[in-house]
């Protein structure tokens, strides 16, 4: 079972994930957009990176998993179009592409890993503590997205084991 955990957005990432082991975490594919070269998701890089991974499997033997995230207070209006602009243009591809679409909340996943009220870099040293052998790929501060992909999709591995 390959298991995608998706932290949209942006600065979003994408892990692949089977048998409770890490195979990739990539940076959210982006592209440059108009005049002011303002960043926005690729779509079709999103689309070609999940389809060279599952090439060779069955779509029932695929997750997404996907974080559901909704508009936040203080957040500006330009910005929570762009990342709910972002949110939809994954869930657009992997309907597409009829993969098997689950949705967790950013409440549920952190509270399984200890991470409610924590810093945003907390995610990333719970990583680096449940997967040590993927330590060097999360170095940077900025690792901090991927390692919130890596617990998405470990968290639906721990907690879903049942349905496969």
């Amino acid at each position: 079972m390959l298991i995608i955990g998706i932290d949209p957005g942006i600065s979003g990432s994408i892990c692949f994930f089977e048998d409770g082991k890490i195979l990739d975490v990539i940076e959210m594919p982006t592209m440059n957009e108009g005049k002011k070269n303002k960043r926005q998701v690729n779509g079709a890089q999103i689309y070609n990176e999940i389809t060279y991974r599952i090439n060779k499997l069955q779509k029932q033997d695929v997750r997404v998993v996907v974080e559901q995230v909704s508009a936040m207070p203080g957040q500006g209006v330009t910005s929570m179009f762009n990342f709910g602009q972002s949110f939809g243009i994954i869930k657009g591809i992997c309907s597409a592409m009829q993969l098997p679409l689950y949705f967790v909340r950013p409440t549920k996943w952190k509270k399984y890993f200890n991470l409610i009220k924590s810093e945003k870099d907390a995610s990333r040293t719970r990583a680096i503590e449940i997967f040590p052998y993927f330590s060097s790929q999360l170095s940077k501060k900025k690792d901090s997205n991927k390692a919130d992909a890596i617990l998405i999709a470990s968290f639906y591995h721990e907690t879903y084991k049942k349905e496969y």
